[in-house]
């Protein structure tokens, strides 16, 4: 006789088949089994308030729920191929020590709610991680453009465009991470909803107290219609892969300007020795290996993005498809936040090498300045481009002098680093 959950007398079940419907499930859900425990926690506590478990029968269940997941976390517990999944193996475990108390666990809930709402609370702590990363990277930014202010190359089309400099470069990135910060913080408030007690996607005939339950797992509210919250599978696992993504796509444009600036054509930033290899064969080389796979981890972050997008062309109701939503998350957010983690060390660690920045700079990358000057005095914007356009006019000028005079908002002469770092610490004052 199987011990599968859903096993029905006079079943056979195929050996094969059963594998692909497992798929990894079990190696995936020692990611989540925690999360399980916790949800299986909180609904114990809530099936006392109703009635269904004593206060005797609830206590063993917390004790043995508790233990579990100290064996989980010391090592003596390792979820493998015995089990299902992570919601039978924790069940077989309530039975094997507790007997008939351990069989009334499942009352009153599903495999369904059960998945979604470990999922979510892995979601909220990853998403909780990603907005102190982004932080992180935005503090280590802004700092940096409030101590730096050497003239740097700007670039448009890859040519040689204006004057810029560090300070406007780091900023750049300080706001651009602030938003993914804020956008990661948007997306856990969005998803901070319980949808434990929604069972199969239907309800069930029971009064569960789902406020207490909710109140219990820290969540800000609860999801109301079964229906929806079944729905809402996989929709907000691409909500949280989105926020990543912002994070992720900062990252690959960042890694960018990294790659090219450290090449000996640019010449214009160092970095450490362990941020790079060496080559196997060419003695010479040291290799920006890790900005390069920085650089590659927003595509498993896309491609988990994808692989949910199309997971979902379902009805209501639960389908087995959405299975495959946790591997998408589990592999996407492992990818992405392991780069991330390693941004914030790196970016104080670089080096500029402001001779070779200042060498860059030539005669044509003023002629803007000219021309804004030109209109400043009277004569028409389109008239002085068409003078400014002529490369006799251009001249080698002072690039201090060029980025001090650069007034409008946000430009070197007014960074307006104060409105950042008030962003940067109101995000801070909430705990991040």
């Amino acid at each position: 006789m199987s011990d599968l959950l859903w096993q029905k007398s006079g079943v056979v079940i195929d050996e094969s088949i059963q594998n692909f419907l497992a798929g990894d499930d079990v190696l995936l859900d020692r990611e989540f089994i925690r999360f399980d425990i916790e949800a299986s926690l909180a609904h114990a506590s809530g099936l006392q308030r109703i009635g269904v478990l004593t206060e005797n029968e609830s206590l063993a269940i917390r004790q043995a729920l508790l233990a579990l997941d100290a064996d989980i976390v010391e090592g003596r517990f390792v979820l493998d191929a015995r089990y299902e999944d992570m919601h039978s193996a924790i069940e077989a475990r309530l039975i094997e020590q507790l007997g008939e108390t351990g069989k009334k666990i499942h009352t009153g809930r599903s495999r369904n709610d059960q998945v979604l709402v470990a999922t979510r609370l892995w979601l909220k702590a990853r998403l909780t991680t990603l907005q102190r990363l982004c932080v992180e990277v935005a503090d280590v930014a802004l700092s940096r453009a409030e101590s730096e202010q050497w003239p740097l190359p700007g670039y448009t089309h890859m040519q040689r465009a204006m004057v810029s400099s560090t300070a406007m470069w780091w900023s750049a990135w300080a706001e651009s991470f602030l938003d993914s910060a804020q956008r990661a913080g948007d997306t856990r408030a969005l998803i901070d909803a319980n949808p434990l007690g929604t069972a199969a996607g239907y309800g069930v005939n029971l009064p569960l107290d789902r406020a207490h339950v909710t109140e219990v797992l820290g969540f800000a509210r609860m999801q109301i219609s079964p229906i929806a919250t079944q729905l809402s599978r996989g929709k907000y696992e691409l909500a949280a892969l989105e926020a990543l993504g912002s994070a992720t796509l900062d990252l690959r444009r960042l890694a960018w300007d990294l790659s090219l600036f450290t090449s000996a054509e640019f010449g214009f930033v160092g970095l450490p020795a362990q941020y790079t290899t060496g080559s196997s064969l060419m003695p010479n080389k040291r290799n920006p290996d890790v900005v390069e796979l920085m650089r590659a981890s927003h595509a498993s972050v896309a491609a988990a993005r994808t692989e949910i997008e199309q997971l979902l062309s379902l009805p209501t109701g639960y389908h087995r498809d959405l299975q495959s939503s946790k591997g998408a998350i589990f592999h996407g957010f492992g990818r992405g936040l392991a780069a991330l983690n390693l941004l914030p060390a790196l970016l104080r660690a670089l080096e500029w090498k402001p001779e070779a920045m200042r060498a860059a700079l030539e005669p044509s990358m003023y002629a803007t300045d000219l021309a804004i000057e030109l209109a400043a005095k009277g004569m028409p914007f389109r008239d002085a481009y068409v003078e400014v356009a002529n490369p006799q006019r251009w001249e080698a000028g002072d690039p201090e002098v060029s980025l001090s005079a650069r007034v409008s908002p946000g430009g070197h002469g007014a960074l307006s680093l104060e409105a950042l770092r008030a962003r940067l610490t109101s995000l801070q004052a909430e705990g991040v």
